[in-house]
């Protein structure tokens, strides 16, 4: 049984890591046909939708000031922040850079832990932290512009602030947990970006041309309902299943999904040099995340020069 229920886990995490990371060709494949921001506030819509049957649960929670305040504080980090930053990244990259880029996510989470928890950190985290910024520094200086990432490196370093917006989420969230489900929280942050995004659409649809594309609106779709609620879903079941620990390591699947999905779905390619970088990008988050011994006279070697 407890085979069946650990296998059941895996397959729910890992599945759930390949729908998150489709969310990088399903934005890409939607703004292709409409503006970014009317994307984006389609898709919160819809998300807002699926948990409108929860509402009377959430009226049963007891709201403080300070609850209030740290509530939208989590969503100015995401969707907010997040999503304008992501929205214009992969306006400027391609889907498979903003997909290695964002497995530094886990990362800058234990960083920012580091220095808003006081964590202590270990000299194997710093090695696979450096590891990692060098390995997309690499990737982002050898990626070359085309017509469908006209900027590549500001496109990184703009997914790279949406990463860093997301572990302020991730922080924020960990603290909110204690006294609200993650069903409230991923609502919040759906009704919220909601309002946040409906002026900006507004804007952008007043201000160019409107076509229906039905390619778009059931990408956008994706993006709102099977996003959310699949990846939300899969996720929490397998945590179930799963210690939270072993499951943030799954996270690293998202960038190597990606980087599939992107080369059949939208015909992105990568070259040699950026394959490579890819893999010492993921290397360096897998070293720097998971818990392993690695012999001590390896760093006195770095210490002796």
């Amino acid at each position: 049984m407890g085979n069946k229920i650990s296998i059941l886990g895996i397959l729910s995490l890992t599945f759930a890591m390949f729908i998150w990371a489709s969310s990088f060709i399903a934005l890409k494949a939607a703004m292709n046909e409409y503006g970014a921001h009317t994307v984006i506030f389609v898709r919160m819509v819809f998300a807002s939708m699926c948990f409108l049957i929860f509402i009377k649960s959430f009226l049963k929670y007891d709201f403080t000031k300070k609850d209030i305040l740290l509530i939208l504080l989590l969503a100015l980090f995401e969707p907010c922040l997040y999503f304008l930053f992501e929205s214009k990244a992969l306006q400027l990259t391609t889907a498979s850079q903003a997909g290695m880029i964002a497995s530094l996510m886990p990362l800058i989470t234990s960083v920012a832990a580091v220095f808003i928890l006081k964590e202590l950190i270990s000299k194997q985290f710093i090695f696979g932290s450096i590891l990692a910024v060098f390995g997309a520094i690499w990737l982002s200086l050898e990626a070359t512009s085309s017509i469908t990432a006209p900027n590549p490196m500001l496109g990184n370093f703009l997914e790279f602030l949406a990463m860093t917006c997301a572990a302020g989420y991730t922080i924020v969230a960990k603290h909110l947990t204690y006294k609200f489900s993650a069903i409230f929280l991923t609502a919040a942050h759906a009704f919220i970006g909601t309002i946040f995004f409906l002026p900006l659409a507004f804007y952008e649809l007043t201000t160019t041309p409107f076509v229906f594309k039905l390619e778009g609106f059931l990408w956008t779709a994706y993006l709102g309902v099977i996003v959310t609620l699949g990846g939300y879903g899969l996720y929490n079941y397998s945590l179930t299943k799963i210690n939270a620990s072993k499951a943030s390591i799954f996270m690293n699947l998202i960038p190597v999904f990606t980087l599939v999905l992107a080369y059949f779905i939208l015909n992105e390619r990568l070259s040699y040099i950026e394959i490579t970088a890819s893999i010492v990008v993921l290397f360096g988050v897998f070293i720097s995340q998971i818990k392993i011994v690695i012999p001590k006279t390896i760093f006195n070697l770095f210490n002796k020069q």
